[in-house]
Parts: structure tokens; sequence; C-alpha cells
């Protein structure tokens, strides 16, 4: 599916794991991405990342400005751990503990538990003024109760690692847009993730939008650093940079 008549596609980067325990390698991705282009960007952001102190000055005041020069900040689980208990066939064991590396917060909870960290989450970020119109499962995993949960709260979106979805009004839709993402923890990830991005850039080259997520650990090899500014830079060329947010208003507008 192509972009709308009149409007260009779009590019959302999206920084991942934002919290003051992460908050150094956070802030050299944002330094990365302005030296190329200053756009805005999407902060997935995690109240409790595993289970450590929520409130940061210099966190919670960078992304006061942030926020005020038009990013945007999703919530993005609460602890960031899979704390539900072992289950499943191989490949939800395979996924919760090897892919996952037991970050897959949402992949296993029951719809009360679900709601139960969302209220939180969304508690959290009351505290602080931040609106948080977006919701993203730690590892894009959600299990059926989480999926549950989700829709049963006004937001406006919410992404897994291929697709974007709508779920406000006039009805909720999903639209296939699989991110880039880097693999930053072993060393064939690193030679191999980024031939991949590439690849999987030059395959949507049609669609309505990329997203690219970076993690605070890909901030610690320059490698992949330059890989996503000459990717930015490169999309860039074609398309507009937006919020995630914003993407999902411009996409909902498409539909009524």
């Amino acid at each position: 599916m192509s972009a709308p008549p009149n409007e260009r596609a779009a590019l959302c980067v999206v920084i991942h794991d934002v919290a003051p325990a992460t908050w150094p390698d956070c802030r050299h991705l944002l330094r990365a991405v302005r030296a190329v282009a200053d756009i805005p960007l999407t902060w997935l952001a995690v109240p409790r990342w595993h289970g450590g102190e929520g409130r940061s000055l210099v966190c919670d005041t960078a992304l006061d400005g942030l926020l005020a020069d038009g990013h945007e900040i999703a919530l993005h689980g609460y602890t960031h751990v899979d704390t539900a208990a072992p289950g499943g066939g191989w490949r939800g064991r395979f996924l919760r503990s090897v892919y996952t590396e037991g970050e897959g917060e949402f992949a296993a909870l029951d719809a009360d538990e679900a709601r139960r960290r969302i209220d939180l989450g969304l508690a959290w970020c009351d505290e602080r003024g931040w609106p948080a119109s977006g919701f993203v499962a730690p590892a894009w995993l959600l299990s059926n109760g989480a999926w549950e949960a989700v829709r049963s709260y006004p937001f406006l979106y919410t992404t897994t690692w291929s697709h974007f979805h709508l779920l406000m009004p006039p009805s909720p839709t999903a639209l296939l847009s699989p991110s880039l993402v880097y693999a930053a923890r072993n060393r064939t990830g690193r030679i191999v993730s980024p031939r991949l991005a590439w690849t999987l850039a030059r395959l949507l080259h049609a669609s309505p939008l990329i997203r690219l997520a970076l993690h605070p650990r890909d901030a610690r090899h320059p490698a992949l650093v330059r890989h996503a500014q000459q990717l930015i830079e490169h999309l860039l060329q074609s398309r507009v940079a937006l919020t995630k947010s914003g993407f999902a208003r411009q996409w909902r507008g498409h539909y009524q």
C-alpha cells in the first residue's frame, strides 16, 4: 500500500528502552541523529527499568525539553522484564528466553496483570505531565491477554515488529511495516543486521511508513551508529520524519 495522495511517505525513528540507567546511551543516539537531521523522535520510556528507580532529574528534564520540541514519549511496558511463569511450546520458550533475553515483559501476561502494569505506567507518565498516546510492548511481544488489555485503553496506536496498529476509530487497522533494527548483542548480529536493514528499507520503498528502532546497546558500537546515520540520511531524501503518534494521526485521516 502506498502513501495517500499529496502526502509524503513517513520515517519514524524510535529510541527504545528509555530510562535513567540507559540515558547516557540514549543521549548518544540523540546526538548521532541530530548530526544528520534535527527530526522529531519517539522515545519509548520504561518507568521501572529492570526494577530500578523511575526518577532522574537529568533524564526527566531532558525528556521535558524534547517533548516541548515536538518529540513524543510512548509507554514501553513497566519493568521490561518477563516475570510470568514459564510455559508454552518451544517457540514461546525461545522467544521469551533466548530471543528477548528474558525482557518480553508482556509476552505471557493475563489481561488483569497487563492492565495493572499499564495503569502503573500511565500513572508514572501522569506524574511527569507526559501524555502517552501510544503503547509498545517490550520486544514487541503481546500475549492474548495483553492484547485485550491494550485495546481497553484509549491508546492511539501500538506496534509489533511487523505491523503498525491503529487502535482508535473509525476502526482498528494494521499496516504492514516491519521495523528496521540492529542486533548489537553479538558480532554476527552486528555484521548481518545492517545489511538486512538496508535490504528491508529497499523492499519497503513504496510503503507509507518505514520504522527505524534504535536501542541503547547500539550506541556502544560506532559502526552501527554510523550505519544508522547513513540510513536516516538516505531515507529522509524521500520521506518526512514523524513521531509514531504523528504518523498514526496522518494515517487515521486516510481512513476517515
